[in-house]
């Protein structure tokens, strides 16, 4: 009998290898390698042959000969922050991929999205691989998605949804998830590389074959990045993230990839009983419970375009063990790490047997470099007890010598601070406005406005 030859594959990177080990010695994913069996040298063989013969010449067009696609061709998701996230709604034949923490609210905020299409005439397909009709009829119910447009499958099988697709006529489907979907002629379990591509790949097909938007749902890993092998995201033409915090606190859906429109785009929500709802002005929801203490500040962000104040929050505490400890909740903990090292060295704040504990306000998550100054400030006012005037907020960037360099949009973050009736901003020297009280390095700007017992 020939003997069977196996491979191991990486889940998470694809790279494959003659024999398990515990880590992935590509991408250093621990666990990830599954078992699979391997071609044979003369299928291999095969293969290449009739690849080789199998071709044809591909018939070349002039590029001003082409016709361009319609960009107007788009559907509406009754969310207008969402919209601008998509570049403009989800376009006809595009293939979306949108991840997320389990109940955080993907199956919501895409039942909420079918019922508005639905509503508006468009012809829409509901695939579970992991719900029955009886649980998605209830979320339907209670989300008012009744229009008799809505049609729902429950299947696994990734031939038989790409056939659906192909030939159901249908102006919108939702896939949920991608991660359940099995091909007959791959005998690997659900979930697998190859199961996840091909899958992927198979109804990305089906759906620029017969011009209709599919919106696939992806699960994600511990570490929250997106479950699956990379090809997946390079196959699709949107990549929306969908985080935040699943029990409370404002979520954020942003695109990570969009061929169609911008990545800096951010659509901002809260749950409530019927579902997702748009925060039309989170600023003013961030701050309306805010009390003016020792280890607050108040931040100017941006969230894509879209300019935010949040309350930064602080607590320097003397540390009970040997090795003090540094905890984050909605900011980077090495760039904290950073900072606090900063301000040892470049202000002479002695914060070496201290525990410091950061908290950004609404569950956000800050990837913006104008936060530094916000946190050194916290931190500081924390440590000393002081207080920053409630009237006063604060961006800028910390470079390692201590200096205070500029931000991008500093025009609209000040826009917001005014709108919302603050007298001034503490920010770069480098940004001329009379609203401003400029800084150029950390020390300064402790000393002069870390005042308030």
């Amino acid at each position: 009998m020939v003997k069977v030859k196996s491979r191991f594959v990486c889940q998470n990177c694809g790279s494959s290898f003659a024999k398990w080990a515990g880590r992935c010695e590509n991408c250093g994913e621990w666990n990830s390698l599954l078992e699979q069996v391997a071609p044979t040298e003369a299928e291999a063989k095969s293969a290449l042959a009739k690849g080789a013969v199998s071709g044809k010449k591909l018939q070349a067009v002039s590029i001003n000969t082409i016709e361009p696609s319609d960009s107007g061709s788009r559907l509406g998701t009754g969310f207008a922050d969402l919209d601008t996230v998509l570049g403009g709604g989800i376009l006809l034949g595009s293939v979306s991929l949108l991840a997320g923490q389990p109940g955080i609210g993907k199956s919501t905020l895409l039942m909420q999205i079918c019922a508005h299409v639905s509503a508006a005439g468009h012809k829409v397909l509901y695939v579970s691989g992991e719900e029955s009709a009886g649980q998605v009829k209830l979320r339907a119910v209670r989300l008012g998605a009744t229009s008799d447009l809505l049609h729902f499958a429950s299947s696994a099988s990734g031939n038989d949804i790409a056939k659906t697709i192909e030939e159901g006529g249908y102006d919108l489907v939702i896939v949920d998830s991608i991660q359940t979907l099995s091909l007959a002629e791959i005998s690997s379990a659900p979930g697998t590389v190859s199961q996840v591509s091909n899958c992927g790949n198979l109804i990305i097909r089906a759906a620029k074959a017969s011009g209709t938007a599919v919106v696939i749902v992806g699960h994600v890993t511990k570490e929250g990045t997106l479950a699956g092998p990379k090809v997946l995201e390079h196959l699709v033409d949107v990549v929306c993230n969908f985080e935040g915090d699943r029990y409370g606190g404002f979520k954020t859906v942003r695109a990570v990839k969009n061929r169609f429109g911008s990545t800096t785009e951010v659509a901002i929500f809260e749950m409530a009983d019927k579902g997702l709802k748009e925060v039309k002005n989170p600023s003013e929801a961030l701050l309306s419970e805010r009390q003016n203490t020792d280890g607050s500040i108040i931040m100017a962000t941006i969230e894509g375009t879209r300019p935010l104040l949040v309350e930064i929050q602080a607590l320097v505490n003397p540390t009970n063990f040997g090795y003090p400890k540094r905890t984050a909740s909605g900011f980077d903990l090495n760039r904290l790490n950073i900072l606090i090292a900063v301000l040892e060295k470049r202000t002479k704040l002695s914060l070496q047997d201290k525990d410091i504990f950061i908290n950004v306000v609404g569950g956000l998550r800050l990837n913006d470099s104008a936060a530094d100054l916000a946190i050194c400030m916290a931190i500081a006012s924390a440590a000393a007890g002081r207080k920053l005037n409630d009237k006063i907020v604060v961006f800028g960037e910390v470079g390692l010598g201590g200096e205070i360099r500029s931000v991008i949009a500093p025009d609209r973050r000040i826009a917001e601070a005014k709108k919302l009736g603050f007298d001034h901003a503490i920010a770069p020297a480098t940004i001329k406005d009379k609203f401003v009280l400029p800084v150029k390095d950390l020390r300064s700007a402790l000393v002069k406005y870390m005042n308030n017992k």
